[in-house]
């Protein structure tokens, strides 16, 4: 019941979406934004991007000039969008992942057609990395409107290195939602964690986000049979406001998901001064770069490629070695390629340009 009447909310919410959609009005030097119907929040990437978004451009629910869709968010049907076209209003999509087989094995392609209709039919895409444009050409169909790279951004005044002295052992940071599907992310960091406490390494776990009953309960199990109670910390959720204290804990940050797309976690923590130690699919090894551990997995859409407990142990091992050296570039790199200042420039940038070529 609590199934149908969540389904009958969504499709009423999708129809109020598309009769606004016929309310926008061109005209206008600035942006007059209105974000399709995406909805923000306090917690999750994509709701806090576009909560961020909408405090340097309010939303203007009517008489907007310009749309700027999440593909989180896809709601706005084939004829709302070519009625925003003949109205001269550009539409921008901010693209992140799309849907396939080994993130998402049942009904990935139904999930994909309304996102692959806002991709062919948007001003200009956003991609969040190249992956994410990889896989958009893939499963969404190819594109001949313009486009570009645009990484994810951080506020690197807010999140900066904690205190180096104050460690007293090796904490590995493991933050974001945890479904089912992926208690890998969990379990195998455990099991790795094991790894490199065996070779000599004073090593603890903190795992922050929202995790499923049964990915607690695999990771409970795990850290029975282990004998790591004392070095495994499962904290849960966290807001926007913690998440600055929540990466100066730690000493380094671990993420095993298969072909992340671009995930604003890992440039948080670059941010925040940790190496990365990562699986070396998706989007994630732009971000890094030179700034952690990479463990070879290799691209799969068909099934997730997972680290063995050996390798992420390793990794652990070979960023505890070289954290400091490791730390300085993580720093540097989020500052110079991530700061949000230049992310907000480069959307005011974009729309003047769209407004004054729709104009």
């Amino acid at each position: 019941m609590f199934d149908l009447f969540s389904n009958l909310a969504r499709q009423l919410w999708i129809a109020s979406v598309n009769l606004r959609a016929r309310t926008g009005r061109t005209g206008g030097d600035e942006p007059r934004v209105w974000y399709g119907g995406a909805r923000s929040g306090k917690t999750g990437g994509p709701t806090l991007k576009l909560r961020r978004l909408k405090t340097i451009f309010p939303e203007h629910s009517k008489g907007f000039n310009l749309v700027y869709a999440l593909s989180f968010a896809p709601y706005l049907s084939r004829a709302s969008l070519e009625q925003l076209r003949e109205s001269k209003i550009p539409v921008v999509l901010n693209q992140n992942g799309v849907f396939y087989p080994a993130w998402f094995p049942k009904g990935w392609e139904e999930r994909n057609r309304p996102m692959a209709e806002l991709h062919a039919l948007a001003s200009h895409v956003l991609y969040q990395s190249e992956f994410c444009r990889k896989a958009s050409h893939r499963f969404l169909g190819e594109r001949t409107g313009g486009s570009e790279i645009l990484y994810n951004a951080v506020d690197t005044d807010l999140f900066v290195p904690g205190q180096a002295g104050d460690a007293k052992s090796f904490a590995v940071l493991i933050t974001g939602r945890v479904g089912g599907h992926q208690a890998y992310r969990l379990t195998q960091a455990i099991e790795g964690l094991a790894v490199a406490r065996a070779q000599g390494l004073d090593a603890r776990l903190v795992a922050a986000g929202v995790m499923d009953d049964d990915v607690m309960s695999q990771a409970r199990q795990t850290i029975d049979r282990l004998g790591l109670d004392s070095a495994v910390s499962l904290q849960g959720p966290f807001d926007s406001v913690s998440a600055p204290g929540i990466y100066r804990q730690a000493q380094a940050y671990l993420t095993l998901t298969h072909q992340d797309a671009c995930p604003s976690a890992v440039i948080e923590a670059m941010a925040s001064g940790l190496p990365v130690v990562h699986a070396e699919s998706g989007g994630v090894p732009e971000l890094v770069g030179p700034a952690g551990i990479g463990i070879k997995t290799g691209e799969d859409w068909e099934r997730a490629l997972i680290p063995s407990a050996q390798e992420v142990g390793q990794a652990i091992l070979t960023a505890a070695q070289e954290r400091e050296r490791l730390s300085l570039i993580a720093r540097e790199r989020a500052v110079r390629l991530f700061d949000i200042k230049s992310w907000v420039a480069r959307h005011r940038t974009l729309f003047q340009d769209l407004l004054a070529r729709h104009g």
